[in-house]
């Protein structure tokens, strides 16, 4: 069996790339630095399925993305959560949190509508992260699937 992304994920995010393991993507909500790693391996729901050497590789890509999105971002906080209860399929929330967000400093989920991302806010977010992402990244944009 392949790895196909959950439909969910690929309607609410912009497909930013890869790492060895990990998709990247990019929450479709402009109020918040809000990245998303996927690992890209059929029917995962829990690290734990992933075997040691999986695991290993997705700690270090989303510490490698942590890195990135602080130094890019420059937030208060970053939150880090794998829910799943929503969207089954293993995946990791990364947030960057400025006290004084649209939540601050509740958790993010349902706190105000979504606001969609224009082509400037876009291009601005993408350009602030591209210049910290590790060398193994593998650039691949793609919109919010419709």
């Amino acid at each position: 069996m392949s790895f196909a992304l959950h439909p969910q994920l690929a309607r609410d995010c912009h497909r930013l790339g890869r790492f060895e393991l990990g998709l990247l993507l990019l929450m479709n909500d402009a109020q918040y630095p809000w990245f998303i790693l996927v690992p890209q391996r059929p029917q995962l729901r829990e690290i734990y399925q992933l075997d040691e050497t999986g695991q290993a590789l997705l700690l270090r890509e989303s510490t490698a993305l942590s890195r990135a999105l602080m130094a890019a971002f420059r937030g208060d906080k970053l939150n880090i959560a794998a829910l799943g209860n929503m969207v089954p399929q293993l995946h990791l929330h990364h947030i960057v949190r400025y006290e004084g967000d649209a939540a601050w400093p509740a958790p993010v989920w349902g706190r105000h509508p979504p606001r969609p991302y224009d082509e400037a806010g876009l291009g601005q977010r993408l350009a602030a992260l591209r210049a910290f992402l590790p060398p193994g990244f593998h650039e691949d944009y793609a919109p919010p699937a419709t």
